[in-house]
């Protein structure tokens, strides 16, 4: 079990760094292909866009096929496609190639979140879906310096490497991970069907809202993080990223720490005191009169994320036991649609209501509802 489980945290690793690889490359992608700041953009934009179309589709499709042949398919993709990326030869390549990696890992993450609470006993899921957690939060916090690093001897090599590592996670899956038979038997209800049955779940709904508006609310303080660091403090990029650090860092340590307290103290009650302590957070930075306290404080805001996000995801999964890839695909749109959300609530708030105030006061407020809908969605146990 140690060793899917690691091969499930490299899987997150890999993923999780090629979402964030192409954003230190933009300057010079811009210059190689010669386009505008504004069409640079999308090269990002294209692997989000690819992922959220297809995680849509992938997740309930999966539920009525062999979870380990549609991770095979998924990170043999995911390899080639992002390996080509090292061989586009203008934007248009790569735009496709970038899309095409998002839609091949759309393939794959559902996948691993579907297959957790099957290996793995019912006390021992939310610590194992923080082991997972940990590899994107590793991936946040050393993907950009390793774009960075690798780009100054060639913009094609972090393609390159990225690639040979998934090709790598395809034998390993091929050797380590089990079969696992469809989750359900006979004729397969359609797409539209399976989404249907999910959301009639018992505070199916109710979780998946509050979901959103946790994650609403995190994106929204996210998008403007560096604005509000150069506007207040005057930091330079360099200066941001290291309290980029310090916020993956403490996503790390979260991620691992939350099946420890929810064992000792209950998933519903770290869940619900965890959000509550985020909304305290929030308004206290900007109370932050020095660089300092912003780091410590967004240091201790994303250890308690990491420490509260296995936990949702966990619970996510007990809606239902013959749809996890369907739960897990829901979930990804669920983080898109926030992530767009968010931004724009932010963009709006930040210029009209006393800059990142009103953005901090905006994600308190999605905190509250967000403990109000787990609250009533979720039972006590």
């Amino acid at each position: 079990m140690k060793s899917i489980l690691s091969l499930y945290f490299l899987i997150a690793f890999v993923i999780g760094t090629d979402t964030f690889l192409v954003s230190p490359l933009l300057p010079t992608l811009r210059q190689q292909f010669h386009i505008s700041v504004e069409a640079s953009g999308w090269m990002v934009g294209a692997y989000a866009l690819g992922y959220a179309l297809f995680a849509l589709i992938a997740g309930p499709v999966s539920d009525g096929l062999n979870r380990k042949k549609i991770m095979l398919f998924g990170i043999l993709g995911f390899a080639v496609s992002t390996f080509l990326c090292g061989l586009a030869w203008n934007f248009w390549s790569m735009f496709a190639f970038r899309a095409l990696a998002g839609i091949f890992a759309a393939f794959t993450s559902p996948q691993v979140w579907a297959t957790i609470p099957i290996l793995v006993p019912a006390p021992k899921v939310t610590k194992s879906m923080g082991i997972v957690s940990a590899g994107f939060a590793v991936s946040q916090t050393v993907g950009v310096p390793i774009g960075s690093y690798l780009a100054e001897h060639s913009w094609k090599m972090p393609f390159f490497i990225i690639g040979g590592i998934a090709f790598a996670l395809f034998a390993l899956i091929l050797w380590i991970v089990p079969q696992f038979k469809p989750a359900t038997a006979g004729k397969q209800p359609s797409i539209l069907d399976r989404y249907a049955e999910l959301l009639g779940a018992n505070g199916a709904k109710g979780s998946y809202l509050a979901y959103f508006a946790i994650l609403t609310g995190a994106l929204a303080v996210f998008t403007f993080i560096g604005n509000w660091l150069t506007d207040k403090f005057g930091m330079n990029v360099s200066e941001i990223g290291h309290v980029f650090i310090f916020m993956g860092l403490g996503n790390l340590i979260g991620s691992f720490v939350g099946g420890h307290a929810a064992a000792r103290l209950g998933g519903r009650t770290v869940l619900l005191s965890g959000i509550g302590i985020m909304a305290v957070l929030y308004l206290l930075l900007n109370l932050a009169a020095s660089p300092l306290l912003v780091h410590l404080c967004f240091f201790v805001l994303y250890l308690v994320f990491g420490t509260i996000f296995p936990l949702m995801m966990a619970l996510l999964q007990t809606l239902s036991t013959t749809a996890r890839g369907t739960i897990a695909a829901l979930s990804n749109g669920v983080l898109y649609a926030a992530t767009t959300a968010g931004a724009y609530i932010a963009g709006i708030l930040y210029a009209q209501l006393n800059g990142f105030f009103g953005v901090t006061v905006f994600a308190a407020l999605c905190c509250a509802l967000s403990i109000g809908l787990w609250a009533k969605s979720q039972p006590k146990t």
